[in-house]
């Protein structure tokens, strides 16, 4: 049960203030009755504004397509968001849309994006193991012989990146091509695929996300989103 003005303004649709406007108005409805109570404590599901149900009132999860040129960040100043790309009242969500994770700015591909904060902690944990996997393409070719040697570098489980205390997991490394690799990871770090190759001499030109877990982008076009269900990841 939450209380209906709060319920309103929490789903991005307008203020607790306009909410109480609103039912003033006679534009909402509780169970088919027209609501006259801001402050009365409802069931999500029961309520209709304008007659329509409300907008996703359990939570949002998407799968975005993210392009090369956009920032995982709600701050203007570091240039267009990957938020800029959903609908206006979901950028209203109280708790805000947030990121799983951040691709950089230069880096394209697979992101989710959830206004659930437990699931967010969840996925983001080492501890969870999710697989990552990234396709980038180097600088460089890289030769049989030293593709063996960084495949057993990073899948040691001793390898260690500048300025990190702790070792990284244990990473898998396939060659696509003579310059384009395929990485898994199951973590996290800071700019960690460009670094890795950075450390051994090479540098990323381009990267790409393709899958996260068990999804991928399928024919997801740069800049769309899909909608997932809530516990596609089990229960939170």
């Amino acid at each position: 049960m939450r209380r209906l003005d709060q319920l309103l303004a929490n789903l991005g649709y307008c203020s607790r203030r306009e909410a109480r406007g609103w039912v003033e108005a006679g534009a909402v409805t509780v169970r088919g009755e027209v609501a006259d109570d801001f402050s009365a404590k409802v069931v999500p599901a029961d309520v209709c504004v304008d007659g329509e149900p409300l907008d996703h009132p359990d939570g949002l999860l998407l799968l975005l397509h993210k392009p090369v040129g956009r920032v995982c960040s709600h701050d203007g100043r570091e240039g267009p968001g990957v938020y800029d790309l959903l609908p206006p009242r979901w950028r209203q969500r109280n708790p805000g849309v947030t990121s799983i994770g951040r691709l950089d700015k230069d880096t394209s591909g697979l992101l989710l994006l959830t206004d659930q904060t437990p699931l967010v902690h969840r996925l983001t944990s080492p501890k969870h193991k999710v697989p990552k996997v990234y396709v980038a393409t180097l600088n460089a070719e890289v030769t049989p012989e030293r593709a063996t040697e960084l495949a057993a570098l990073f899948a040691s489980g001793t390898f260690q990146l500048a300025d990190e205390k702790e070792p990284c997991a244990p990473a898998t490394l396939r060659m696509r091509g003579p310059r384009e690799a395929e990485l898994t990871l199951t973590e996290g770090r800071y700019h960690q695929v460009r670094r890795m190759f950075a450390s051994q001499g090479f540098e990323v030109v381009t990267l790409h996300r393709e899958r996260f877990g068990e999804l991928t982008l399928g024919d997801l076009a740069p800049g769309q989103w899909r909608e997932l269900p809530l516990d596609c990841f089990g229960s939170v």
